[in-house]
């Protein structure tokens, strides 16, 4: 799977803009056949964006079902005798495509792309019309889950249904990354997987490129520094050693460009050029290394949100964001709780940025542990079946980004039911198959006597709230605790640990002293807290603060306008906590 990139032989057509937009109040339009002519009663949305908070239609914002997005394009002559591919880079939830009224295909999953052959849809006469029906309803077949309830008692009216779901973000819908249609040859290159390595100053880069058609007789393929090619091979597959290389580095990257092109007859049919990162990844029971050296993870949990835009992908904020995390000194940051666009992870391997990759499997706990998650009626055969689908998609997105540094399979789930054993290993068992080069994590919240999985993975990486979720206003219990956490998690598996969440719900601008829940006095101290005892323990190997900024959330008693534990605000503004933690990391030098 590889990203759309324009170049001399590949062309884009970037449909982002103003789409036709309504919502399907009876979700009827399906059987309606809403697809077959030209949307009417419609109004604007932009693409991409969430659309719940564009209008201001509580209904728009609350609708559970579907919706329906329509756009028309044109496609030039010179596309003629090509693939042509619609790309759907994320579109929440499920969703199903259609082209001048005949169904392309459809995708389930909000969080990663999906590509659809459509030569045979298109014309080239007229301007063409794109119709996308997504629906927005969680189920247990769908990461994140959720569940649809309905009421007719108590009061509630016999058609009132709600859409529950257990994890604490807020179930954004709409097109949310970008809409693109890109033309490549009939033969073309299809796919590279390229994996590295370091022996002394060399560096080692195997690649693996797979060809779709049988029309060229030659391929060329050359590693380049900056503008000076320093290797040429003729085979698809090879090993390059690349004397005195320039590694990719946290906070010190260097990127080669490993360029391909396909030819027939000396004539040029194919080319793509993919940046790629010498760089080694090894684990150890107390460390985790980068190239050899010891690595400290300094950053946060993460969300793609943003005010008006909800989870809608925003230039913008991407680089405000990375600008910010260099500022405060964060060398690194968890997708949670999904795949991010990939965009982001070029940026990240730009930057130098290390990204621990998750998954959207968050909200497999009911917080109840009469109320069992793992059973077949609800993490059952259907949601393990998609759960594995959904990290073949992502290895095979994200495989040669070198800012990838670990697969995280889940966040928060409840591993500590027996039924989770068997779930967890298979989904081991599966992502080490598919990606044998990186560790691999979940993320838990399970007390370390009660968990019942960590033993199937690389890295213990947990979340805990004290102080806040428990003893609420008790900064005195942090230490005793959050040490006896972290030995436990050590002693028992005797692996390195991470603690990938911590933190406290701020109020902007609210002070008070001595310090009281929500104040920003209170968030410092918590923080302090929390890192006297983190820089205890050479086994610790990282402090992820929840979260860098602030993010939406469903309505609910412990919500105000959402999770305020961000040092950051929602548009991006440092709260007091930032320049303390800014302080911290530019002087950490605990590792890198």
């Amino acid at each position: 799977m590889l990203f759309p990139q324009e170049n001399i032989i590949r062309e884009i057509k970037d449909l982002s803009g103003i789409w036709k937009f309504k919502i399907d109040k009876k979700n009827e339009g399906l059987k309606m056949k809403w697809f077959k002519k030209p949307m009417e009663d419609f109004i604007f949305m932009p693409v991409p964006a969430s659309y719940n908070e564009i209008t201001q239609d509580i209904e728009i914002r609350d609708h559970i079902g579907n919706v329906w997005y329509e756009k028309e394009f044109f496609i030039p002559n010179s596309w003629k005798n090509s693939n042509i591919i619609l790309r759907i880079d994320g579109a929440a939830n499920n969703s199903i495509i259609f082209i001048n009224g005949r169904k392309v295909g459809e995708h389930k999953g909000a969080f990663l792309p999906k590509d659809f052959e459509i030569s045979d849809f298109v014309n080239f006469e007229n301007s063409n019309r794109i119709t996308i029906c997504i629906n927005n309803i969680l189920d247990w077949t769908t990461l994140p889950p959720g569940e649809i309830k309905k009421y007719n008692d108590d009061g509630h009216p016999k058609d009132f249904i709600i859409q529950e779901y257990y994890h604490d973000f807020y179930n954004y819908s709409g097109i949310h990354r970008k809409v693109l249609i890109y033309k490549i040859p009939k033969t073309y290159i299809e796919d590279v997987l390229v994996r590295t390595d370091i022996k002394g100053r060399n560096g080692i880069i195997s690649y693996n490129i797979t060809v779709n058609g049988n029309e060229f007789n030659k391929v060329e393929v050359k590693i380049i520094d900056k503008d000076r090619v320093l290797k040429i091979s003729n085979k698809l597959n090879d090993k390059i050693i690349i004397k005195d290389a320039n590694f990719w580095f946290p906070g010190k990257p260097y990127l080669y460009d490993l360029s391909i092109e396909l030819f027939m007859d000396k004539k040029l049919i194919d080319c793509y050029k993919l940046p790629i990162g010498i760089r080694t990844i090894k684990v150890t029971d107390k460390q985790f290394l980068i190239n050899g050296k010891p690595f400290y993870f300094k950053g946060f949990g993460k969300h793609e949100d943003s005010e008006i835009r909800g989870k809608g992908y925003d230039e913008v904020i991407v680089i405000k964001d990375f600008n910010l995390l260099k500022w405060i000194g964060a060398n690194s940051f968890r997708t949670s709780h999904y795949p991010y666009a990939e965009e982001i992870l070029y940026l990240a391997d730009r930057e130098g940025i290390v990204i621990i990759d998750e998954v959207p499997a968050v909200g497999l706990n009911m917080w109840n542990k009469k109320e069992k998650i793992f059973t077949k009626r609800r993490a059952g055969k259907k949601l393990l079946n998609h759960h594995i689908q959904v990290i073949n998609d992502l290895i095979k997105r994200d495989k040669n980004h070198p800012s990838v540094v670990m697969w995280s399979l889940a966040n928060e789930a409840a591993t500590y039911e027996k039924g989770a054993i068997n779930y967890f290993k298979k989904i081991a068992e599966v992502t080490r198959k598919l990606d044998p080069t990186r560790p691999i994590t979940i993320v838990n919240s399970s007390n370390p006597d009660e968990c019942k999985v960590a033993q199937f993975f690389d890295v213990i990486c947990f979340n805990r709230y004290y102080s806040w979720y428990s003893d609420p206003g008790h900064l005195e219990l942090i230490e005793i605790q959050l040490s006896r956490d972290l030995l436990k998690w050590y002693k028992r598996f005797k692996k390195p640990v991470f603690l990938t969440e911590f933190g406290a719900d701020t109020i902007a601008g609210f002070h008070y002293h001595p310090p009281v829940m929500f104040s920003e006095e209170y968030q410092i101290e918590l923080l302090k807290e929390y890192f006297k005892v983190l820089d205890k323990f050479d086994f610790v190997i990282g402090e992820h603060i929840w979260n860098f900024a602030d993010f939406a959330t469903k309505q609910g008693l412990t919500r105000v306008g959402g999770n305020k534990k961000g040092i950051f605000t929602r548009n991006r503004q440092p709260k007091s906590a930032a320049f303390y933690i800014k302080e911290r990391w530019n002087k950490l030098n605990k590792f890198c």
